[in-house]
Order: structure tokens, then sequence, then C-alpha cells
């Protein structure tokens, strides 16, 4: 238990810490005006209060990711909490608050628009394609994800399930902000803290023994190596890309550049406490991985959040939470499809206060969605992992470009950029939807990538014509 505690205390101090070192850093200007005044339009770009950002972008990059991704993996042992505990703070919250921040100070752009103002122009036309194919995925994903869980619920068959949750997506995508997102995600927000907290209190008060397993070597049943599929199966709960795609939505209704701390890195935080969560109940719960895996093989992850949620709390309890998991991405689904209509309104230079524009884009985007949706999920899940922890080494190194232009200390940036560049390149070279090569060459291929990356990140930025920091207008 002092485990599990001393991980929580390591997030709150991160956040307390390097949070407010990441901010000083940046330079964030409470006296800067945010798009949400100088481009108020009553749909995307509309002011609400800080802690109601919070929990939206809590709700909105949380989705399946620190709940699935841990549980898979968790059958590594607790290795993985050094993941998702040092991993939430030095890379994935610096992430976020990044993609979140430099959107503020270009206006609200997108991912796309956020890279290529520090990447270049190829860079730009690259993540306008990549970004919409990751958000495609996820919102897939979080599609089937919820469908599975409600049918071992409800027993209503998933093609059913998958409809109606597409008839929600529709509402949610081309509706203004603050009419469902901004009024009861919120609500949603407290369920999902409800159900963390829960779980946790009732695994502590039920006497169960936190990881039996108490070693950091890899205990995975089926031996899958850790390097480098931990760091791409536990994801969001650690450092996602698709955070970068959610952070713009959030920068267009902040008040004060002053919030951001609190926001992005303070969200990714919280997930990170909830990946935590979900990676100690599946490793605690079940004594051991080759019991976790069992359960695993009953019906995935689904499976073991209904039942670790139903044994530890309940009837009411237990529905409350599965409800809480259902919810989660769901309500990151919707707002994955509404950054995908976004990204292709400004690729299209489609102004989107008119209610048929929004659904020229949302309706083709729905219609591929659902074609994607009936392949088998295990294929889309693998794609989009590795997608989505290749979106996000992008955009620290945008990051890092960003600092190093505006003489700022850009390490804060560049090494976990340097760190996932080898990750994502050594899992394509080695996995079968890669190249199915050796690890230990694919291993190698990686390291010369991230070496060849980074020389490259240093010529052109140690010689190039800066451009400076955009003045506020």
């Amino acid at each position: 238990m002092l485990i599990f505690f001393g991980c929580l205390a390591l997030l709150v101090l991160g956040y307390v810490v390097y949070g407010t070192l990441v901010d000083r850093i940046f330079g964030s200007d409470e006296n800067r005006p945010t798009p949400a005044s100088t481009m108020y339009d009553g749909v995307d770009y509309v002011e609400m209060p800080t802690w109601k950002i919070w929990l939206i972008q809590l709700l909105n990059i949380a989705g399946l990711g620190p709940i699935f991704g841990p549980i898979l993996g968790a059958l590594y042992g607790p290795s993985a909490l050094l993941w998702i505990v040092f991993g939430s703070i030095f890379a994935g919250a610096v992430h976020d608050y990044f993609s979140g921040m430099l959107s503020l100070r270009y206006n609200g752009a997108s991912v796309p628009d956020v890279v290529g103002q520090n990447l270049g122009n190829v860079f730009k036309q690259f993540m306008r394609w990549f970004s919409v194919i990751l958000l495609l995925l996820v919102g897939i994903v979080f599609v089937l994800g919820p469908a599975k869980l409600l049918t071992n619920m409800t027993h209503i068959s998933v093609p059913v399930l998958v409809g109606l949750i597409f008839a929600y997506y529709s509402l949610a995508t081309i509706m203004p902000i603050d009419k469902i997102i901004g009024k009861i995600y919120p609500l949603f927000g407290a369920v999902l803290l409800f159900m963390a907290v829960g779980l946790t209190v009732a695994l502590i008060v039920q006497g169960h023994e936190f990881y039996p397993q108490r070693t950091l070597s890899n205990v995975h049943p089926t031996d899958l190596p850790m390097w480098p599929l931990m760091f791409i199966t536990i994801a969001c709960g650690a450092l996602s890309g698709f955070h970068a795609t959610q952070s713009p939505m959030m920068a267009r209704c902040l008040k004060s550049e002053k919030r951001g701390k609190a926001v992005f890195y303070g969200a990714m935080i919280g997930e990170g406490a909830i990946a935590l969560i979900w990676a100690t109940l599946g490793m605690t719960f079940y004594y051991g991985s080759p019991e976790l895996g069992a359960a695993l093989a009953k019906g995935g992850p689904a499976y073991v959040v209904n039942e670790v949620s139903t044994t530890l709390l309940g009837g009411f309890g237990g529905i409350l939470a599965v409800v809480g998991v259902v919810i989660l991405p769901i309500t990151s689904g919707d707002t994955a499809f509404r950054s995908a209509r976004l990204i292709i309104a400004e690729m299209l230079n489609m102004e989107q206060k008119g209610y048929f524009k929004r659904l020229a884009i949302a309706v083709p985007l729905f219609v591929v969605g659902f074609l994607i949706s009936l392949t088998e999920f295990d294929i889309i899940w693998r794609y989009f992992g590795w997608a989505n922890q290749t979106l996000a080494t992008v955009v620290l190194w945008a990051a890092a470009a960003y600092l190093i232009q505006n003489n700022k200390l850009h390490w804060i940036a560049t090494i976990p950029a340097m760190f996932m560049t080898v990750v994502v390149t050594t899992y394509l070279a080695n996995q079968p939807i890669g190249f199915g090569l050796d690890l230990q060459v694919s291993t190698y291929i990686g390291l010369v990538v991230s070496a060849a990356a980074t020389a490259a990140f240093f010529i052109k930025f140690r010689k190039c014509g800066c451009e400076p920091e955009p003045e506020a207008e």
C-alpha cells in the first residue's frame, strides 16, 4: 500500500515542482489576451470557468487509454508503475502542456498548425492527414470499447449499441461546445473521480495485498518483451498524442494563460493517477500476472473492468463504476470526431458557424468511421497505439523547436522526444504491423533514427533564422 501512495505522492509532487518549472520556462502571461476573448464565435471559441475546463479536459483525454492500457500494462508487473509515474511527469504532462499552451499562442490552432509553426510546412501537411487518421482510430476504438462493455451489462447487441453511440457523436460533434460538452461533462468528470476513488477505497477496505509480485522483472505470462511494448501498450496512462488533438479545444475556452498549468499539465497528472489506480487493480485484484492474463483471455480489458468493479463495489456501486468507464471513451470519442472536423475545416478554410457546414464535414467522417469499425478491434488497437505515440513524439519535437527558437530551456521537451523516437521506431521495426525485424536489430535502428533526428534538430535550429514568438493581438 505504501508503494501505491508513494506513487500518488510523486505525481502530486511532479505537478507542484516540475509543472511549475515547465510553466516558468514557457513564460505564461496572465495579461496576454486569449483566443476565447479575441476570437469568440459562440461555437468553438467560448470562455468557460477553469474548474469546468479542467474536468472537461480530463474527460476528453481519458477515454479507454488510462484504463485498458494500464490493465494490459499490469501484465508486466510493478515496472509499469515507473513508466506511469515518471512518464506522466516528464513526458505526458509536458506534451499536454505545450500542445495546449502553443495552441493558445497561435490563436487556438489545431495540432497540425502548431507543429507546422515550429517544424515547417512539410510536417504541417503530414500532421493534418496523420491527425485525422488517428482521430478516426480513436473515435472507432472509443465506440467499440464502450459498446462491448454495455453489451456485458445489458446483452444488447454490439452493432445496435454502436449505432446509438454514433447517433450521440453526430449531435455532440456539431453542437456549440458549451451546449452539451460544457454542461454535462463536468458531471461525468465527477462520476469518473468517484469510480477511481471508490475502487481504491474498496481495495483497501477489503484487505487486498497490494502488488503481490513485488519485482521490477518482466512477469508477463506469455513472455512478451517489456521493451518497447510496455511504452506503447500503456499509452494514454503516461503519454498520448491524442491529447494534443484535444488540448486546442480547451485552449479556445481559457480566460488566462496562467490557468494552463492546471488545465493541461494538471489534467495529465490526473490521468496518470487514474492509470496508476487501474494498473494497481490489475496487479492486486488478481494476485499476479497469470491470474490477470486468464481474466483477460475471457473477454479482454472490458471483462476485467466489469469483474473488478462489480466485485469490489457490489451491485449499485459496480454499475456506477462501469458506467463511469463507459462514459470515458464515449466522451473522448465525440471530441475526437469534433477535433477531426475542426482540422478538416482548417484544411478546407471552411468556417464552422453554420450547422450545414459542420454537417458537411461530420457526416462523411461518421460514414468512414463506421466502415472502419467493422474491422477486428485488436487490429485497430495496435495501429492506434503506434499512431498515438508517434503523434506524441512529433509534438514533443515541435515543443522543443519552439523552446530553442525562443532561447528557452529546450531539454524538457527534447529528452522525452529523443526517447520516444527510439520507442516508436523500434516498435515499428519489430512488430508485425511494421517490418517484423529482430528486436535487437530493431532497437539499434531506433537508436540510430533518434540520433539522426536529434542531429537534424540541432543543425536546423542552431543555424536557422528563427521566427520570433508570436505577439499578442
